[in-house]
């Protein structure tokens, strides 16, 4: 690690580059980056702070701006503080920045130092640790095809992070088998257009599931119990019953469900220091807000879990 006899306000050109060509983010993000690290930049220098190097940043001065941003007005006119997640916008900008100074090797405050803003509003975020998702991948009877099906369904769900309504609307002609993996474009929810990913070991078990179809039905889900005359799709309401009778016999929480395999894709992903721009497009969100409840997961806590289920390699690519 070198340090850096720059202020921190001097860095935010170097770091709006790094957010554009080793992150991939687009110039609306970087714009926004740029506008709360500004807002730091003049705390700083309303604190007499503005020649600061990176290294003499420390946890008191993150907790002197978290009480400044709490106590903040929406604006001049207004005596209402700002919005937890409006907070928030700020402080994973600020943690974002310390992020560029660990990649570039540069002494600086660890991002983990930066916590964000709770609400009492905020939902609980239920997940799977990569041991548990073993357990309940393991449980589908292979020698059936409704088994075969359900395994490449839980793949599915954890690999690409869709909403099981998503899932369920999935055509056979939408997926072309590759075994080094698949981009897909879906219209989620609100309409909204997004790219899914799927892994090249979600794509080795849909190969097998596909494999003991021999019907012409257009989902690429069906279900082998319809009623004669009664649509094939595999309904939203039968994979929930099929997960929850999984995950009892896995010795899971009876409480998982298809969106906590969403969860669990989402935690997975930011454990591995995926930046929360990125996963919100990968979730589909239309507002950071939505995806700002799987930062309050990123703790010390899902790091031990990583450390301990992922440290041999784990699932791998999914």
């Amino acid at each position: 690690m070198k340090r850096s006899s720059q202020p921190l306000p001097h860095h935010l050109s170097d770091f709006l580059d790094w957010l554009d060509i080793e992150k991939g983010l687009s110039s609306k993000t970087q714009e926004n980056y740029a506008r709360f690290l500004k807002r730091f930049f003049l705390w700083l220098a309303s604190c007499d702070l503005s020649g600061l190097c990176p290294h003499e940043l420390t946890s008191k001065h993150v907790w002197d701006y978290r009480i400044f941003l709490a106590r903040k007005t929406r604006s001049a006119r207004s005596s209402e503080p700002l919005k937890k997640s409006t907070q928030n916008y700020y402080l994973i900008a600020l943690r974002s920045f310390l992020g560029y100074f660990s990649e570039r090797d540069i002494l600086a405050l660890s991002p983990e130092k930066v916590k964000l803003a709770r609400d009492k509003a905020d939902a609980q975020v239920r997940f799977l640790a990569l041991e548990q998702l073993e357990k309940l991948f393991a449980v589908p009877d292979l020698s059936s095809t409704g088994g075969m099906r359900d395994r490449a369904i839980l793949e599915v769900l954890f690999s690409t992070g869709l909403r099981i309504a998503e899932l369920v609307a999935l055509n056979r002609k939408q997926i072309k088998i590759s075994l080094e993996g698949l981009e897909l474009g879906i219209v989620g929810k609100g309409g909204r257009l997004r790219t899914v990913y799927f892994s090249s070991r979600s794509m080795q078990w849909l190969k097998k599931y596909c494999a003991t179809r021999d019907d012409l039905e257009d989902p690429l889900f069906i279900n082998y119990r319809s009623r004669k005359g009664a649509s094939r799709r595999l309904t939203v309401r039968s994979i929930e019953r099929s997960l929850k009778g999984y995950a009892l016999r896995a010795g899971l929480p009876i409480t998982t469900t298809p969106h906590v395999l969403r969860h669990s894709f989402a935690t997975d992903l930011l454990s591995k220091g995926v930046d929360i721009r990125i996963l919100q497009e990968f979730l589909g969100h239309k507002d950071i807000s939505a995806t700002q409840i799987y930062a309050h997961v990123t703790s010390k806590q899902l790091k031990d879990i990583h450390k301990k289920f992922h440290g041999g390699g784990g699932l791998g690519g999914g």
